[in-house]
């Protein structure tokens, strides 16, 4: 293997400069600078040449500036020496150790003859303090508009575009205002549009048709154009929605168009924004207190989503947007709780319902499936079970009526297993951490994230700090969770960094809660195994692991940037399907994304990827 290349580059000469200057035009954030500072930037440059199989820096390493890729292929490796990626031309690498100490946090070594541009680092200092565009292109954090307001449940959060109905119903101007009537009644709306060449040129609503066609005797063939009201007052998309509010009531209109520069983009309406003042965590948590049945709960939680979506629109962190999903999730499940109660009479013993899974962690999004599970007061006789069984199946029955889909894998309170007095419990977890055989490492790393939603809350005193402290003595366990963490890899492939399903539904995709939220939250439970941490949300994991030195600080900050990332990348994909009408998923085509947000997201894939690797080679130990 050759040796690395020496910090010092030439300095470049003129057709050199050239050459520089149309690397950095045709790529953004270069492209966004005025002509002269690009030029001048061009001439701070210099160009490295280097051979196959050379060693460009090693972590650590002093960078003299941020490499850009103009020809050739450079592979990207974790400290303990492993590939995590392969970048071309296009590509950039060194941005995550300028923006820390300055020193590398991957190691770089070509694969073939390779031509970089080096930016000097304080030409990349200066253009982070100077340039946003520049800034806003490095910065790996999300945006955090109007987070507060939003958790709040505040309007003024909100854009337009988060609460208007998309692709409305429009007709020409020439159209019969009898064809009008039939789509009216065919799309069950009160509104029109009318749009001529693609332009809003008019609105018709039910009362145009009543006070326009009927009381003024318009036959049924009459042009929409003489009933509509011409010129109608419209707004914006990142308008904010308060303002929308205050315009429609300041004009009496209860329908409004949303354009850009003229183009029909969707229609905001009265009914819109009452739906959104009834869809609030606070308020669907209150509704599903006060419902005495099953369809009545399922009704207020299929609001679900639509609450999902405008957290995510109005800004509010990832962490924020699934602790309030979940807490409708929760309400749910006590709510019937109580139904079950009330229909089977009070129970033989205490018991407490617990959440496993993504509820037990408070990181629901739009796609949920139930993991729960239920501990018996240890008085529990055997023939005490056909109450909890009546209980756990009316309770997981009513979970699915409300749209959190069976486990497929049974882990649910209706299995016996899994609806067991406290003394087995205790069974349970000594056995899997004294024999981590395959099953055991998935069982356990299921009922680490274990949570008490509704019942004897005292059952699970000292169950969970017990268990960590037994799991940590157990160097053997640990190392079996370790490996059984490790099968979950983050998508990064040899082409631009990303590796896409290759078949099936989903080709040409990836799975953002697999290979993207799974990956960090095994990270997580293994800090907390090592460190005794008693948190179950991965967020809160992450942090104390990094405050308690289970994870070095540098690399604890990379790792929850890298997670909030992804984590938001997932909500805002699920929030746009939301808003398109469509049930939300994982499985995000990163073609829709920008280069942009694809480079942002390849690198917090390469973040998680070193981390798995420095927890592998055992990096990621306790001080």
């Amino acid at each position: 293997m050759t040796d690395r290349t020496d910090d010092a580059a030439p300095e470049a000469r003129p057709d050199e400069v050239a050459r520089i200057l149309a690397h950095l035009s045709a790529r953004h954030p270069y492209d966004a600078l005025d002509p002269d500072e690009r030029a001048r930037l061009a001439e701070q440059c210099a160009l490295r040449r280097v051979e196959a199989d050379q060693i460009i820096c090693r972590p650590g390493d002093a960078l003299p500036g941020l490499f850009l890729i103009e020809a050739g292929r450079v592979e990207i490796t974790d400290p303990a020496g492993a590939p995590v990626s392969v970048l071309g031309p296009g590509n950039a690498f060194g941005e995550r150790g300028l923006l820390r100490d300055g020193r590398a946090a991957t190691g770089a070594r070509a694969l073939t003859p390779a031509t970089l541009i080096v930016l000097p680092a304080d030409a990349f200092a200066r253009l982070l303090r100077d340039s946003p565009a520049f800034a806003r292109f490095y910065d790996r954090g999300a945006p955090r508009r109007g987070a507060q307001a939003a958790e709040a449940g505040d309007l003024a959060a909100l854009r337009v575009a988060e609460l208007m109905t998309p692709e409305p119903a429009c007709v020409g101007p020439e159209d019969a205002v009898r064809e009008a009537a039939r789509i009216m009644r065919a799309r069950g709306v009160s509104c029109l549009l009318v749009e001529d060449a693609g332009r809003l040129v008019g609105i018709l609503t039910a009362r145009d048709m009543t006070a326009r066609v009927v009381a003024e005797g318009l036959g049924p063939e009459a042009p929409v154009r003489a009933a509509m009201t011409p010129d109608p007052v419209s707004m914006g998309p990142d308008e904010p929605a308060l303002a929308a509010l205050l315009l429609m009531a300041e004009r009496r209109v209860g329908h409004l168009p949303v354009t850009r520069h003229g183009r029909i983009l969707g229609i905001l309406t009265q009914t819109d924004l009452v739906r959104w003042q009834a869809v609030s965590a606070p308020s669907m948590v209150a509704e599903i207190a006060g419902r005495d049945d099953v369809d009545a709960i399922a009704r207020v939680v299929a609001r679900t989503p639509r609450l999902l979506a405008q957290l995510v629109g109005a800004g509010a962190r990832h962490q924020v947007v699934t602790r309030l999903v979940t807490d409708v999730a929760d309400a749910a499940a006590r709510q019937l709780l109580l139904l079950a109660e009330k229909r089977l009479g009070p129970p033989p013993v205490p018991y407490l319902w617990l959440a496993c899974g993504s509820q037990g962690r408070r990181e629901q999004t739009g796609v949920s499936d139930q993991d729960n599970c239920l501990i018996l007061h240890d008085d529990a006789r055997p023939e005490h079970d056909a109450y909890f069984s009546r209980l756990a199946r009316f309770v997981c029955d009513g979970l699915a009526a409300c749209g959190y889909v069976l486990c497929p894998g049974e882990m649910m309170a209706v299995n016996p297993r899994w609806r067991q007095p406290l003394a087995t419990w205790r069974r349970y977890f000594d056995g899997w951490i004294a024999r981590p055989d395959p099953e055991a490492q998935m069982l356990a790393s299921v009922m680490f994230d274990l949570r008490p939603i509704g019942g004897d809350f005292s059952l699970f005193e000292g169950l969970h700090a017990r268990t960590l402290k037994a799991a940590r003595a157990n160097s053997i366990f640990i190392a079996h969770m370790v490996s059984n963490a490790l099968k979950h890899s983050v998508p990064l492939g040899m082409f631009r960094g990303l590796a896409l399903i290759r078949s099936g539904e989903h080709r040409n995709r990836i799975d953002l809660k697999l290979n993207g939220v799974v990956p960090v939250v095994d990270l997580g439970r293994i800090y907390a195994l090592r460190a005794e941490i008693e948190a179950v949300n991965t967020r809160e994991r992450l942090e104390e692991a990094r405050a308690r030195g289970a994870v070095s600080a540098a690399g604890g900050a990379d790792l929850l940037d890298a997670y909030d990332l992804i984590a938001e990348t997932r909500l805002r994909h699920q929030a746009e399907q939301v808003r398109a009408g469509e049930k939300p998923d994982n499985f995000l085509d990163p073609s829709r994304l920008s280069e942009l947000e694809r480079s942002h997201l390849r690198d917090a894939f390469v973040v998680v990827r070193t981390m798995q690797s420095a927890l592998g080679q055992g990096a990621a130990t306790l001080s």
